[in-house]
């Protein structure tokens, strides 16, 4: 049996900003739900998708509580995405940019994510089967 493929994404848009951010998360959640180790390496903005504090809120201008808008949270969707790497039995490795995240004060993420450095980035890009790169504008 052949070895796992090992996918790695690096990401630098903030979350809410784009639809780059929300393709990125369907990306990785595709891939681990087919078994592949994936590593994502958070850079500039993107240190905030798995941003703990991150809170739903109402929509007044459409009419909407909270409870109904149902806004939807990237840290919930990157938590979601670890649990389904758990089931396919794939590694999931996220790591935020330990300079990006102080810059930005955003020291508080989901379980599961943890700091590093671009020595991270460039350690996984050399020893993945392919690196996937989602730069900002």
């Amino acid at each position: 049996m052949s070895e796992k493929k090992t996918l790695t994404f690096c990401l630098m848009d903030a979350p809410f900003e784009n639809a780059r951010t929300t393709t990125a998360l369907r990306l990785i959640d595709n891939a681990v739900r087919r078994g592949y180790n994936v590593n994502v390496f958070a850079y500039e903005g993107a240190v905030g998708i798995p941003f703990s504090k991150q809170t739903a809120h109402a929509n007044k201008v459409h009419g909407f509580e909270k409870e109904e808008w149902n806004h939807p949270l990237p840290k919930d969707w990157v938590l979601e995405i670890m649990k389904h790497a758990e089931k396919s039995g794939a590694k999931m490795d996220w790591v935020n940019c330990g300079l990006c995240v102080d810059e930005r004060g955003m020291d508080e993420a989901v379980p599961g994510v943890r700091r590093g450095t671009p020595g991270d980035l460039v350690n996984w890009a050399n020893a993945s089967d392919n690196t996937l790169v989602i730069p900002t504008k």
